[in-house]
């Protein structure tokens, strides 16, 4: 690939995911967000790809700094993920909940 179509895709993966997420509504974020992980996996496999046919040092860093920010995105989402699923688990008696030692 050269680099103009690596920047391209790059470019409109940028515009693409920001306007997919300013349209979603704050109530409706976390849940689509913990739901959307998978999509996030495969944008992490993209980038992954996009840095192994890198030439130069340029595509290098555009496809680092993307497989940075995917990562951040993929992790943050399963994080969301694991806080949202602790509100809703069984409290004890006692007032602790189910799965606390």
């Amino acid at each position: 690939m050269d680099a103009i179509a690596i920047i391209s895709i790059f470019t409109l993966a940028v515009f693409v995911g920001f306007e997919v997420v300013s349209k979603v509504s704050s109530t409706l974020h976390t849940p689509l967000m913990s739901g959307a992980n998978a999509i996030h996996g495969v944008i992490l496999v993209g980038a992954i790809i996009v840095a192994d046919h890198s030439k130069n040092n340029l595509e290098l860093g555009l496809s680092v700094a993307a497989i940075v920010l995917a990562t951040i995105n993929m992790v943050g989402g399963f994080v969301v993920t694991d806080r949202m699923l602790e509100m809703f688990k069984a409290k004890k008696s006692d007032g602790t909940k189910a799965g606390d030692k």
